[in-house]
């Protein structure tokens, strides 16, 4: 690794510090900021990390996303889900020149919501209360991010007035977009993929990065990015799914580690191929995990030692 790029642990630490200095260890908006630290510190094929950055968006803005955020996704248990996010929205555009995290923030606060803590059931139940204010907040909130690749829509489109339903906007979008998918249908599918992957690997005692590297590939190789696919096309999609998939098959054999870096510079070059809601995924997960202190033991820095029953 080139001098000017720092490792994995030194990266995290750096962006901790810039955590506000009353922020309380495992609270909601702590593990939130902490997630997006994580997941953008992991250098992982076509995304943004220490040392790779595209031309509107950098490992600092990533960091200055997940420090703003914070505020929001701690006052989450108390506050209305739309406002939630419409508030964290707000917060990462400011400090940020482009959509730093709304995919992040879409899955964090019905997480960070749930009152009995992350789990299917609990976000499900904070999903099925959302109503007419709600839906206006989180549309506001999606065009103020203006996420790539969304194009235009014979319903419920963003330059239209909000849907009164944002589940049933979330169901229009489903089969084109994965997050859209989670909140239409639950989120089972983030516990038993990512969160699943992400916990198996830790437990094997895999360093904190090459967990985090290990479920993302996983998760890449189960399904289609759907940033991807709707900037480029499905093809594009699948293919990047089917040289996933093969990365992760081949773990065991010689070079793996080129052909991680073949891998990256393919999603760079000539096209942009960022699989950013896959990193999306796996910082939703990362979430999860800190929230039931799953996490704590393979933290790259130090945390305090008991890890608190009521955060909440």
């Amino acid at each position: 690794m080139p001098p000017d790029i720092p490792d994995f642990a030194t990266a995290c630490q750096t962006a901790l510090a810039r955590l506000p200095a009353g922020s309380q260890p495992w609270s909601c908006g702590w593990c939130a900021a902490v997630a997006g630290i994580l997941e953008a510190a992991t250098a992982k094929p076509g995304n943004v990390s220490p040392g790779r950055s595209f031309p509107d968006l950098t490992f600092a803005d990533l960091v200055a996303a997940a420090v703003a955020t914070a505020p929001a996704m701690e006052a989450a248990p108390r506050s209305p889900l739309g406002q939630t996010v419409l508030a964290a929205v707000r917060s990462g555009t400011a400090v940020t020149r482009s959509n730093a995290n709304l995919g992040i923030v879409l899955l964090i606060a019905p997480l960070a919501t749930a009152s009995t803590g992350p789990t299917p059931a609990s976000v499900e139940a904070v999903l099925t209360t959302l109503g007419q204010a709600d839906a206006a907040a989180i549309w506001e909130a999606i065009a103020l991010a203006r996420p790539g690749g969304l194009g235009r829509s014979d319903r419920w489109d963003l330059a239209e007035p909000p849907p009164p339903d944002i589940r049933a906007a979330m169901r229009h979008a489903a089969d084109r977009d994965t997050i859209a998918r989670l909140w239409a249908e639950g989120f089972h599918d983030l516990f038993d993929g990512p969160v699943a992957d992400l916990a198996r690997a830790v437990a094997a005692g895999r360093p904190l990065n090459d967990a985090i590297l290990d479920a993302f590939l996983r998760q890449l190789a189960r399904e289609p990015d759907s940033l991807i696919a709707r900037r480029h096309g499905a093809a594009a999609a699948e293919h990047v799914r089917q040289r996933a998939a093969r990365l992760v098959a081949g773990r065991t054999g010689g070079g793996w580690s080129d052909e991680i870096a073949a891998f990256d510079s393919s999603l760079r070059s000539p096209n942009r191929l960022n699989p950013g809601t896959t990193a999306d995924l796996v910082a939703a997960a990362l979430y999860i995990l800190l929230a039931d202190g799953s996490l704590r033991p393979a933290l790259p820095f130090a945390t305090p030692p008991p890890f608190p029953e009521n955060t909440r």
